[in-house]
């Protein structure tokens, strides 16, 4: 049987957020330890991580507004190469402050253009009945990725050096985008999977965008209360995922005396279960659609309230677990429910607005890069206040403020997600 192009499509976008996510633990995990080689404080820390989504929040919509006038398919090209070539030539030392804090910014820029560019090219690519599954395994490669660098990364620092992950990103990242450059294209008619109707076949398009010249209704989409839902939702996603991401690797050698090098294959779990519950949540939400169990309105709040309130609990739970069995269970429950999540808010932007995907995906990954901004910042802060007035940051009462903000968040947003969105088209 011939494969479809569109799987092909989606399978390539799957890798290429499986190797921007090796990326992004990788710089954490490489810079943790070169910082506290020297003697790096903890805000000076959370300041050089965040730096990476200050550029990311600036290409958010351009992103979009590129992707939507050039195509989705050139600006991923353009993103590997600038982000790729950084990777190549910037020397990681914790020293040279200014340096580090410039290509974090490009890195981030360049990155800041890959969410817009997919949803716009999976908007072109995939019906849908394919959608929630589509856009789920996509994403689930950042999970997979991250799980990926978790579990190889340490002991490629430990044994070659924090420059050595840099390497290894940049020759990750110049092979997606050989492969991507060879095989990705345009849909063209006949790419498109075709469906029985009564008495004829009729193409089945997925929402395809809208033609590049046409005018985007940039007043409706911001004072939108669905479009709204999916921001806040954005955002608090980002907020529990880059706080974890960040500064899980410090949790665990702080707060809980442990080494990443010794936790063997346990330190990969939170984001290996974000990779399952992620496709699961996918296939699930079609499930109920296609099926017409559910209609897509309650599938996607079905989704999202059962993923963020879990979360919730399981991030509110973490600091009163003192073992590394438990900081592991409870960080994967909360990654994994929160991926579950994505079946609800993240599907919704194709949803809603179909002809306009990347341009909704970069107003709402504006939030979401706003939410590591602020998240990954305020942490660092969060903990040198709470060395400052002389607690200890191996006990659970230095780190319960910075799990329970994302917690109390994950509530709020899942209500307001619950009242405000929709699984209607709203957007011709």
């Amino acid at each position: 049987m011939k494969f479809p192009k569109r799987y092909a499509i989606v399978l390539l976008t799957f890798m290429c957020t499986n190797v921007c996510y090796i990326e992004r633990v990788g710089f954490s995990i490489a810079y943790t330890v070169a910082a506290d080689a020297v003697g790096t404080n903890q805000a000076n820390k959370g300041m050089i991580l965040s730096m990476f989504y200050y550029g990311y929040v600036l290409s958010q919509i351009p992103g979009g507004w590129a992707a939507q006038r050039l195509g989705g398919r050139l600006v991923l090209l353009l993103s590997f190469v600038l982000w790729s070539s950084i990777c190549a030539v910037v020397p990681l030392d914790p020293n040279r402050v200014i340096l580090l804090v410039l290509s974090r910014l490009l890195v981030g820029v360049a990155q800041g253009l890959i969410f817009p560019s997919i949803h716009t090219v999976l908007a072109q690519w995939v019906p849908p009945q394919e959608r929630s599954r589509s856009v789920s395994l996509t994403t689930s490669g950042m999970y997979l990725g991250a799980a990926c660098g978790m579990l190889l990364l340490p002991s490629l620092v430990k044994n070659m050096g924090p420059q050595s992950v840099f390497s290894v990103e940049a020759m990750l990242g110049v092979a997606w985008l050989l492969i991507w450059f060879k095989f990705a294209s345009d849909p063209p008619r006949t790419d498109l999977p075709k469906v029985a109707s009564k008495d004829k076949m009729k193409v089945q398009t997925g929402g395809i965008m809208a033609p590049r010249t046409v005018k985007i209704p940039w007043a409706r989409i911001l004072f939108s209360l669905p479009i709204w839902a999916i921001v806040v939702n954005n955002f608090t996603f980002h907020y529990a995922l880059y706080v974890l991401m960040n500064w899980l690797p410090t949790y665990f050698k702080l707060g809980l005396q442990l080494s990443l090098q010794d936790m063997g294959f346990s330190k990969m779990l939170p984001y290996l279960n974000m990779f399952l519950f992620s496709n699961i949540g996918g296939v699930l939400a079609d499930h109920l659609i296609t099926r017409k169990i559910l209609s897509v309105t309650k599938t996607r709040k079905l989704l999202n309230t059962v993923g963020f309130v879990v979360s919730a609990i399981a991030l509110m739970a973490l600091p009163l677990f003192r073992t590394p069995s438990g900081a592991i269970f409870c960080s994967s429950v909360s990654l994994g429910f929160l991926a579950l999540g994505r079946a609800g808010f993240a599907v919704n932007h194709m949803d809603v607005a179909p002809k306009f995907a990347g341009i909704v995906m970069g107003i709402s990954n504006t939030a979401g890069t706003l939410a590591g901004i602020v998240g990954v910042g305020l942490t660092g802060r969060i903990l040198e206040t709470a060395k400052a007035s002389n607690m200890d940051l191996t006990s659970s009462e230095s780190w319960r403020t910075v799990f329970f903000v994302p917690g109390y968040l994950c509530i709020f947003s899942s209500f307001i997600f619950l009242i405000f969105s929709t699984g209607e088209k709203i957007f011709e």
